[in-house]
């Protein structure tokens, strides 16, 4: 495309999810209450495996680090479209549309290396167990999570600078919740092959390998689980894996809807509904998900409760 001698736009008019008028303090109340427990959920297990030492273990270690990137998401994205669902869209600058792109794309990208890395703990526990307090040390843990953070920031950052580069003519609206790449890239005037092919290989190196490393990694469980002779010894360690199963497959899976699905003839509600999944549900999912099917942590809240109702009888 050719690129054109032109103003560049400055504001972006974000039209969110049109509700009907009639319904919407009922929507903005569900997103609200959404936000809230996402919020309350995350931090919750973040306290609970800092004040409980039954929880100081690797395992958990990474799971408050995953409770982190779902607040920066909830964070990013949830606040301005409550806006916009109450006023009917919104108003922002160019400058806060690609900061929100750029926060998206790394509490995304976190979320697969960390749910990578949370699969290799289960690898080395499950396939590896008397090498797990040797491989699994502190300071592996820590290299890790520094390796998954500073990596989500910094390649993030690459296609983010090209998208701010790129001259925009309009129009100046997006249909959208929030400032995505398709619905950026919509308004450029500038040829936007460069862009792509730069979250290409993005989504290669940080969403398609972690991916094939989860599969690889739960092929060798599986494995090793079908030869543990007894059912309650199957069961029992099937049971230590199954939340991160559980959380791979709902992430990997609105992904795959969202970004993997031909969307032409795809009408724009189909696709603001695709990207709620793993913008706003996806994190509200994530600490329920671990709460229900995790004694250790059922155990951590059952006992601060109680704690909290004896100070309470005591004053």
């Amino acid at each position: 495309m050719v690129e054109k001698n032109v103003s560049r736009i400055t504001m972006i008019h974000l039209l969110g999810l049109q509700t009907p008028h009639s319904i919407t303090f009922l929507i903005f109340f569900i997103f609200l209450l959404i936000y809230c427990v996402t919020i309350c959920g995350n931090l919750l297990i973040i306290t609970l495996v800092s004040y409980s030492k039954s929880l100081h273990s690797p395992m958990y270690f990474f799971l408050t680090q995953l409770s982190v990137s779902d607040i920066l998401l909830a964070t990013d994205i949830l606040p301005n479209m409550l806006h916009a669902v109450l006023i009917k869209g919104i108003v922002i600058s160019f400058s806060d549309c690609i900061s929100q792109f750029y926060f998206f794309c790394v509490s995304e990208m976190s979320e697969c290396l960390l749910l990578t890395v949370m699969c290799y703990d289960r690898y080395v526990a499950i396939c590896r167990p008397l090498h797990y307090t040797l491989s699994m040390n502190l300071q592996l843990c820590w290299l890790m999570i520094i390796t998954c953070w500073v990596l989500s920031l910094l390649v993030v950052l690459i296609p983010t600078l090209t998208v701010s580069q790129l001259h925009f003519c309009g129009p100046d609206i997006v249909d959208h919740f929030f400032c995505d790449l398709d619905p950026i890239l919509q308004l450029s005037c500038s040829d936007t092959a460069n862009v792509l092919l730069e979250v290409t290989i993005m989504n290669f190196v940080l969403v398609v390998i972690p991916f094939f490393i989860i599969i690889i990694s739960y092929v060798y469980i599986i494995i090793t689980i079908f030869n543990i002779p007894s059912i309650a010894g199957k069961q029992k360690v099937f049971s230590t894996c199954s939340s991160h199963l559980t959380v791979v497959c709902i992430y990997y899976g609105t992904l795959v809807c969202v970004y993997l699905v031909p969307r032409r003839g795809q009408s724009v509600d189909i696709t603001k509904f695709l990207s709620l999944l793993y913008t706003v549900i996806t994190p509200l999912m994530n600490p329920i998900i671990y709460s229900l099917r995790n004694k250790e942590l059922k155990k951590a809240v059952a006992k601060i409760f109680n704690h909290c109702l004896h100070l309470h009888f005591n004053e």
